[in-house]
């Protein structure tokens, strides 16, 4: 019988980390446009994000993607989890749920968080159920929003 270990992923791991991200991207039909180096920035020394790895030996077999986010409707600091994936081969055993435990651990370690926050995409049931017996709850009054591209672009010198 086989381990699975949970480790904070640095920089050197960067390819592994964005092996398992490109599979959720496939998985899920979304574009990937991240590299290695993108990653490798984004959970390095003063990067925007943190990431878990789940190791089964030297294979990965998840891996989370989370970042600080602050409300101030609830007072407190939080984790934005972005990318959630776990191979298939795992699903179904706990290790979603085990992920979810070493993001809030690592949240409440780094920034005092006090809840996670992510978004499931609507045309995901199995995602959706696994969120549903974890506890998540939906907010009917929250819309995600994103400003990119030209858009934000029009915002320089606003300020």
């Amino acid at each position: 019988m086989s381990t699975i270990t949970l480790r904070r992923a640095t920089p050197a791991d960067a390819a592994r980390l964005n092996a398992a991200l490109r599979a959720l991207s496939r998985a899920i039909g979304d574009p990937h446009r991240a590299t290695d180096a993108q990653l490798a920035h984004a959970i390095g020394p003063g990067g925007t994000s943190h990431a878990l790895l789940a190791q089964e030996g030297a294979a990965v077999v998840g891996a989370a993607l989370f970042s600080p986010v602050f409300s101030t409707a609830w007072g407190m600091a939080g984790v934005y989890v972005s990318d959630l994936w776990v191979a298939d081969g795992q699903r179904g055993g706990g290790l979603g749920r085990r992920m979810l435990a070493g993001v809030r651990d690592a949240g409440a370690q780094l920034w005092d968080a006090g809840f996670i926050r992510l978004t499931v995409y609507a045309d995901n049931p199995r995602a959706r159920a696994f969120y549903d017996r974890l506890g998540f709850v939906g907010c009917p009054d929250d819309h995600a929003l994103i400003l990119s591209g030209t858009p934000l672009a029009a915002l320089k010198g606003a300020s």
